[in-house]
């Protein structure tokens, strides 16, 4: 196993070259579709909107991302890496990402890091 300075995983005897931003081997590597996707489209005017809901959830606070434009499975991989960065669960369903707890700021960091035009939606 190789390393780059940066400190990422390059090389792995287990799928070969490996994506330094994904994490994935080369051939499996999503990142140029993400970059593809999240240029902004007519409909949701490449923003995404992350707001704090409780309603209908018995209280509890759930950080709530909607207009993405991204595939499910794309959407589904995202979901992950920003309950992974809150240290939380929660759900991709109708193209919406929940994240459970009140996580706004840090979705937020991890959308724009990633190049989306991110938006505090409600209050």
């Amino acid at each position: 196993m190789k390393s780059n300075p940066s400190g990422g995983l390059v090389y792995s005897t287990d799928g070969g070259r490996m994506c330094p931003d994904c994490r994935r081997p080369v051939a499996g590597c999503i990142c140029r579709q993400l970059k593809a996707l999240a240029t902004p489209d007519g409909k949701s005017g490449g923003v995404v909107h992350v707001s704090r809901e409780t309603k209908g959830r018995g209280g509890k606070s759930v950080t709530v991302v909607k207009g993405l434009p991204l595939d499910a499975m794309a959407l589904a991989q995202l979901g992950k890496q920003l309950k992974t960065a809150c240290g939380s669960g929660g759900t991709v369903k109708d193209g919406v990402i929940e994240v459970q707890g009140e996580h706004c700021d840090l979705v937020m960091q991890a959308l724009k890091k990633q190049g989306y035009l991110v938006k505090r939606a409600g209050s």
